[in-house]
Parts: structure tokens; C-alpha cells; sequence
């Protein structure tokens, strides 16, 4: 059978490779598409309804219908339950109704571009690989870094000091920071902000507040008792879903490994049984995960956020309308460093995509020659927004919906633990 080449710089090529890279975005098992559920079958009528958006029951949203330019707006709505008391027998029902109520969020989405350049004729002459293939891989996995950090600022609130190759974002001081996160990075709401051991602040954590088994048994509690609860996970193929609600708890390498360090052999045991046991259809429960009194802990890639010892870290003031100050990060040395880890539930996190008018796809993928013909540049473009998903209940209580955060202390390997 003939091969078929895509002409360099066609529309086609436009068309194919920007499907092409937002495809493998979608479906590439990073800790992020794990948390984000299937899109509608569009022949079903939900489809229409919900507007190509991914399953509710997951902790991050994707929106794929906006047919929206660079600035615009998204709006993401709430409805509060209903409150009130039924009508009996043949009392009236008129002025009796419940009132339906709902609070907003806007979300602002914009173009976001990156490219590649392949270098000249004499660079390509060195080299017996394909560049456009090399280029859409490199881009590919570019994109998806950029989209996952893009998700751990917002729902963590902060950037933190962690740096390195792997990280696409800078540290909030760059002056471009928050240009890159389209939508303003906003602290944890109070009363989603939580710490391990018996810390009450930032300021005041020691070297024994790191996490334990403890911890997730006192933010289960919490969870129960919260006025405006994080809504339960539901994964595809947990049978336990509706029965026993789930949480899902992201932590650093290290913290994963000090809850191991601090807990009998036993307590461990049953904390890695109890995930795979519950989830041997779904690809959360796998990995390094341990599941303990309904909260699935998961262990996240290299990147995560770090507050340095004596670090500024913008913080939540009120209980109620959200303000913000700043605390400093206890100063406790170089080998106690502070991890946040990200306790989610569903609708944490909401993502739009836009439609390029031309080619038809999320993300665009243009080739060109410059230097007189002589450079191959690629690059890609998309219209997008993404942010934590907040909303303010009829008390006038701003919540993050589906997100908190647990600030923790993650000693050393080097040292014992206290």
C-alpha cells in the first residue's frame, strides 16, 4: 500500500498534528488524566446537555465545545440544595416553594502558544530522525507538563520554591508567572486548609507534623462534618462507590514514603490491601497508592509543592468572605521542609478548551520556513483557561468546591523521625 505524506506547512498538516498532540494530551496516563472522566458518547443525549464535558464524579472537569476568542470568560455555576419543609394534605403550595438559588465563577480562558526550533538545513543534514516526529513528540510531552502544573498551582494555591528541569512554570517572583496560569492563583479557602499532627498555621508546625494514619482519620472526620462537604469521588469500576465515599489524597514522593517509615507493618499492610482490593478496575487504585478510611492516597510525579524553611506563603484570613495575608513557613531547617498535599474531591478543578475556527481542533499545529527557507520552526496554539473551582453559599462563605489542602512537615530521609 502507497504511504500518504502530509505536506509540510499544509492546512492538513495543521489539522492531523494538532489532533494528533491534543489526543495524546487527553489520553497520556499523567496523575491528571487519571483524575479526569471519559467525555460523552456523543450519540447519547446527555451529550447535548452537558455540552462535551467529562464525568462530574471526577476531580477535574474538561469543557471542549467554547467557541471562544482569547479573553473571554466561561461561567461555572453552582446550585445550592434546596431548603425548606413539605406541604402536607391540602394545605396551599403557593407561596410555600423552595427557591432555587446558584452561585458563579468566571473563568477566564486565552491563547497559549509554544513552539520548536529544528534548526537549519545543514542541522537537519546531521541527522537521520524524522524532526517533525521528534517535534511533536517533544511538544507533545511539553504540553502535558505544562497542563498538569498548570492543575497542582491552582488547586495547592501557591507555586512553592520546588524547581528543576522537570518544571515548565516558573517560581511566582517571575514576572511573567502569572501570565502563564491565565486565571489568578488563589490561596486555599479557610476552611479547606488544613495541617498534620497539631499544627494550626504554617508558622507553628514542628518537627513531629508530618502525616500519619492519624491525620487521614481526623480529615475524615472532617470531611463528614463539613457545612459544605467535598462531594465523593466516583470512579469508573469502584463498586464501592455509592456505598463508601472516596477521597483521593495527592502527596509527595516523600510523604508517601515517611507515612510508610512511621506506621506498624500491619497498619501498612492493610493500607495497600485496602487499594487494591477496592479498585482492581481502575487505574487510580494502581501504582504507589495505599486506600485508608475511604481516603485513596496516591503518590504524585516529581514535581509537587515544597515551602522552603522560613518560605512567605500567601494564606486565607477568614472563615468567611475570602481574604488574604501572609505567613512564614516555621523555620525549621533544610531537612524539614514543608510538602501541601491536595485532598480532592469531585468538580476540584474545571478546564476549557476552545475550537480553532480553521482547522476545527483544540490545539493548532502550524510549520513554517523562516531565514529564507532555510529554518523549520513548529509550533502549536491553543485558546484555554483552567482554575480551582470555587463558589460562595447563601451564608456568604467562600469555599473552594472540590479541593482542600493539607500542609504537612516531610523530614528528611536522613533523619528519624520524632
Amino acid at each position: 500500500m502507497a504511504s500518504t505524506t502530509i505536506p509540510f506547512g499544509s492546512a492538513l498538516a495543521g489539522k492531523v498534528y494538532g489532533a494528533a498532540v491534543f489526543a495524546e494530551y487527553c489520553t497520556t496516563p499523567s496523575f491528571s488524566n487519571r483524575l479526569t472522566g471519559a467525555a460523552p458518547n456523543l450519540a447519547s443525549a446527555t451529550s447535548l446537555l452537558e455540552k462535551m464535558q467529562t464525568s462530574a464524579d471526577y476531580p477535574f472537569i474538561r469543557v471542549t465545545d467554547l467557541s471562544k476568542g482569547a479573553a473571554d470568560t466561561v461561567s461555572v455555576d453552582c446550585f445550592n440544595i434546596l431548603e425548606g419543609r413539605p406541604v402536607v394534605g391540602d394545605t396551599r403550595l403557593t407561596g410555600k416553594m423552595m427557591g432555587l438559588t446558584s452561585s458563579s465563577m468566571d473563568m477566564t480562558v486565552n491563547q497559549i502558544r509554544a513552539g520548536v526550533d529544528s534548526g537549519g538545513r545543514m542541522s537537519q543534514q546531521r541527522t537521520k530522525h524524522n524532526l517533525r516526529t521528534v517535534a511533536k513528540a517533544g511538544l507533545g510531552g511539553w504540553w502535558t507538563r505544562f497542563m498538569d502544573q498548570m492543575k497542582l498551582v491552582h488547586l495547592a494555591g501557591a507555586r512553592g520554591s520546588q524547581n528543576g528541569m522537570e518544571w515548565v512554570l516558573p517560581l511566582a517572583s517571575d514576572p511573567e508567572f502569572a501570565s502563564y496560569l491565565v486565571n489568578t492563583v488563589k490561596a486555599p479557602t479557610y476552611n479547606r486548609h488544613f495541617y498534620a499532627g497539631d499544627a494550626t498555621s504554617l508558622s507553628n508546625l514542628d518537627t513531629a507534623d508530618y502525616l500519619k494514619l492519624s491525620d487521614l482519620d481526623r480529615l475524615r472526620t472532617l470531611i463528614d462534618e463539613m457545612d459544605n462537604p467535598l462531594q465523593p469521588v466516583k470512579l469508573d469500576g469502584d463498586f464501592a462507590a455509592d456505598e463508601d465515599p472516596l477521597y483521593i489524597l495527592l502527596v509527595s514522593p516523600r510523604v508517601y514514603s515517611n507515612l510508610l517509615r512511621q506506621s506498624g507493618t500491619s497498619a501498612i499492610r492493610t493500607f495497600q490491601s485496602n487499594a487494591a482490593a477496592r479498585g482492581a478496575k481502575n487505574p487510580v487504585f494502581t501504582g504507589t497508592v495505599g486506600l485508608w478510611n475511604g481516603i485513596l492516597v496516591k503518590k504524585m510525579p516529581r514535581t509537587f509543592i515544597e515551602f522552603a524553611s522560613g518560605e512567605v506563603v500567601t494564606t486565607a484570613t477568614s472563615a468567611s468572605a475570602y481574604t488574604e495575608t501572609t505567613t512564614t513557613v516555621a523555620a525549621l531547617g533544610a531537612n524539614y521542609p514543608v510538602h501541601r498535599c491536595l485532598l480532592l474531591g469531585a468538580q476540584a478543578y474545571a478546564e476549557a478548551f476552545g475550537k480553532d475556527s480553521a482547522s476545527g481542533t483544540h490545539i493548532m499545529w502550524n510549520e513554517e520556513l523562516t531565514d529564507h527557507k532555510n529554518v523549520v520552526e513548529t509550533s502549536l496554539r491553543t485558546i484555554m483557561g483552567g482554575s480551582k473551582i470555587r463558589f460562595t453559599n447563601k451564608a456568604g462563605v467562600d469555599y473552594d468546591y472540590g479541593c482542600a489542602v493539607i500542609d504537612t512537615v516531610a523530614p528528611s530521609p536522613a533523619v528519624a523521625l520524632a
